[in-house]
Parts: structure tokens; C-alpha cells; sequence
């Protein structure tokens, strides 16, 4: 059980770099994008799956390190559940506004930009936030 856990932990590392790479990636993406039918395009094939995914894979590696920790509940795991909805809440505020953000607005990626620049930097500080604290206790 102790092996299980270990590796567990080592691959929740991992799904917690990607969960950041992949806000990055976003950032990056969307400070680069040129016209809004482009950016519309690539966030639905690509970077949303990938942000869901990377998302998915954190959350369903911690609920693995619960199970062998016989689901004890301890406040860095309360605060990291918190903050997996908050991450989960955010990428879906972003995705729906980007949805129903019309083509044909005058401006409209730069009025996207700057909401979807606020949600990934709130994203970006909650992931860094929780980081540092797991790696100083």
C-alpha cells in the first residue's frame, strides 16, 4: 500500500507541474492569438480538453492518495479539494464566455483577452499558492 502511495504522490506532482504548464500554455496562447475565430477554434479543439484533462488528472490522483490514506481528511486536503472546483468553476466561466462571445464583435479578442487574462492569472495564483504550501510542510 505504501508503494502505491508513493507513486501516486510522485504522479501527483506531475499532474501539478502540468496543471500549470497547461495555464501557461494558455496565457501564452491567448496573449499570441490574432483574431477571435482562430482563438475560438484552438481553445475548443485543443486547450480546453487539455486544461480538463490536466485538471481531471490531478484531481483523480489525489482522490487515489485519500483512498490509500483510508479517506482522512486533513485541512490541506480540504483546501485542495476547494480549490479543484475552484479551478473546475473558472475554466467553465472562461469556456462559456469565450462560447457566447460574438464573431463579429468590433474588439472582441481584446475584451476576451482581458477577462480570460483575469480568470487564468486567478488560476495561476491558486495553483502556485497551494504548491508552496505543500512543499514548505
Amino acid at each position: 500500500m505504501n508503494e502505491m502511495y508513493i507513486m501516486t504522490l510522485g504522479i501527483h506532482f506531475l499532474g501539478a507541474v502540468f496543471v500549470f504548464g497547461t495555464i501557461v500554455l494558455n496565457l501564452l496562447m491567448l496573449n499570441i492569438a490574432k483574431d477571435l475565430k482562430s482563438y475560438k477554434r484552438l481553445m475548443s479543439i485543443f486547450l480546453m480538453p487539455l486544461s480538463a484533462t490536466m485538471i481531471a488528472l490531478a484531481i483523480f490522483t489525489g482522490v487515489v492518495m485519500m483512498a490509500a490514506k483510508h479517506l482522512d481528511f486533513t485541512i490541506e486536503n480540504i483546501v485542495m479539494i476547494i480549490i479543484s472546483l475552484a479551478l473546475i468553476v473558472l475554466e467553465a466561466k472562461r469556456g462559456k464566455y469565450l462560447k457566447y462571445m460574438p464573431l463579429k464583435q468590433e474588439n472582441g479578442l481584446n475584451i476576451y483577452r482581458a477577462f480570460g487574462s483575469k480568470i487564468l492569472y486567478i488560476e495561476l495564483a491558486l495553483v502556485v499558492a497551494i504548491s508552496i504550501w505543500m512543499w514548505i510542510i
